[in-house]
């Protein structure tokens, strides 16, 4: 991709310098004309990706976006804009001013392990933000970590590596996992279902890296290194440096479990177990790039200024009275905005309008209904998993008692369920679901559909091997190749997903 100095993207944002290039994309400081500030653009070439895939890619993309500009955190960088523009897709980021933690890293050794604390710390408090949405970012490494001058942490590329590796499209034609190896869980180097238990082993690495130098797993090929974290136990850091406390070092230890269900539970648990080590009050060095400063002085200007009185908040006017909305009318509304691809504005319309709707035509009404099911589709295709789950069950519940357990319209809000309880990072309870859900599926006499079992068979599989359970994945993946080449022939794109993945399994077995 040739891109020169000086073009405009979009009309408005102009390309400065480019500070980083991968086979897919570029990533420049660019000045925005309209507003007059700097700024990060990130522009991605979907034709660098065949056929139907890049399609995929590009509405991936730009839900990706759209669920990233929902996570309001100040430890994650904002988004600004995106779009497409020709062939390209274009992605306006918030420009941090600092360095990356690698870069960081390489000044300081050996990196101080009270530092080691305070960025760990800073990225749990980014990741419990994501992981609330939820988003995993799957790409966790120092590279996409800034260190900003008064010391904050600021995580970066949230949402792109989701598209680059999604669970319906492997955007790769040599079949290998998208993402950095060494910072790899396991379960996500091997196809599985991913959830914030895979960002948390990948703070692990990052963790054992500060404090000892090193990534626990090297190798010269990326099989070398997946092998080594599928069956190497890591080196315990206090062997390399004994000033490191015990509790930090177990805790690093727990993050890079092999089995995700021996991780700690969540982000904010990890911040809890760090809380004691994190620094006390105190006086900062007045150094740049300190990770340690939030802590000691929370809040405080940088630099260091004379504290000026803060200003009187102006009164705060009592709310208006609501008028009784127009249900119709924002029907009318949503519908223009789903056109226009403005989905979240109309999720939110959707949600005030259902309990108006419902006091209007009744609970048990076919308006009602009809708005739920467009509540919940409008949910799921916004990225909103925790929100649509309850009305996916409550729909599949209604719709059961009319018309049967067998019924393909409850199957159907059953499966949409347990996607989103898999998004959500809870592959015990999505696993349940699925299996739940395939004897309806392979049963061509109540509700067959071997398309949709075979779906479900390939995230049964997935979500085994998250679960750590390789020899059940590897077993429920043969029978579905034999089975979709029975059915398709070898050269059908999911017989060429599922051998991929078990040739992996197989080498890892070797």
């Amino acid at each position: 991709m040739s891109v020169a100095t000086g073009r405009v993207v979009a009309g408005r944002y102009e390309l400065s310098t480019l500070i980083g290039q991968g086979g897919m994309g570029q990533v420049w400081t660019a000045y925005d004309r309209r507003l007059d500030r700097r700024v990060a653009v990130k522009l991605l070439r979907p034709d660098k990706v065949a056929g139907q895939e890049a399609d995929e890619l590009r509405r991936r993309f730009l839900r990706e976006c759209r669920v990233t500009a929902q996570v309001d955190h100040p430890g994650l960088v904002t988004v600004h804009d995106a779009g497409s523009e020709g062939e390209e897709l274009f992605l306006v980021m918030q420009y941090v001013d600092g360095a990356d933690l690698s870069d960081h890293l390489a000044e300081h050794d050996p990196y101080p392990w009270q530092w080691a604390v305070a960025v760990a710390a800073q990225l749990c408090a980014v990741l419990s933000a994501v992981h609330a949405v939820p988003i995993v970012h799957r790409d966790l490494k120092p590279r996409n970590v800034m260190v900003k001058q008064d010391g904050t942490v600021t995580v970066l590329d949230l949402g792109v590596a989701s598209v680059m590796d999604t669970d319906t499209t492997r955007l790769t034609h040599t079949g290998s996992p998208i993402g950095s190896p060494a910072y790899m869980a396991p379960e996500q180097a091997m196809g599985g279902a991913v959830g914030p238990y895979t960002d948390l082993y990948a703070l692990g690495v990052l963790m054992h890296e500060l404090l000892s130098g090193e990534v626990p797993f090297a190798g010269s090929t990326a099989l070398g290194v997946l092998h080594r974290h599928l069956y190497e136990p890591p080196l315990p850091v206090r062997r390399i440096r004994p000033e490191v406390p015990e509790a930090l070092e177990s805790l690093v230890l727990r993050l890079l479990a092999k089995d995700p269900q021996h991780r700690p539970a969540s982000a904010q648990e990890v911040y809890e177990d760090l809380a004691s080590l994190l620094p006390a009050r105190g006086t900062p060095t007045g150094a740049p790039l300190d990770p340690t400063r939030p802590f000691l002085r929370p809040h405080a200007p940088w630099p260091d200024r004379a504290r000026t009185p803060a200003p009187q908040p102006a009164p705060v006017a009592p709310p208006p009275v609501a008028e009784k909305p127009d249900v119709a009318a924002a029907v009318d509304e949503v519908k223009r905005l789903l056109g226009e691809g403005r989905i979240t504005q109309a999720v939110d319309i959707l949600g005030a309008i259902l309990p108006a709707a419902a006091e209007q035509h009744g609970e048990h009404s076919p308006v009602v209904r009809t708005l739920r099911k467009q509540y919940a589709a409008t949910l799921m295709d916004d990225g909103q998993y925790r929100r649509a789950l309850p009305e996916l069950r409550r729909l599949a519940d209604e719709r059961a008692a009319e018309a049967g357990q067998a019924d393909p319209q409850s199957l159907r809000y059953r499966y949409e369920a347990a996607q989103c309880l898999e998004q959500l990072g809870e592959p015990a309870a999505a696993l349940a679901e699925y299996r739940a859900l395939l004897p309806y599926y392979e049963n061509q006499y109540v509700s067959g559909d071997p398309q949709l079992a075979h779906e479900v068979r390939r995230r049964i599989g997935h979500l085994l091997l998250a679960l750590g359970d390789r020899p059940a994945a590897h077993d429920t993946l043969a029978r579905l190749l034999v089975d979709v080449e029975r059915l398709h022939g070898p050269g059908h794109p999911l017989a060429q997903e599922v051998r991929r993945t078990l040739q992996w399994l197989g080498q890892v077995r070797g």
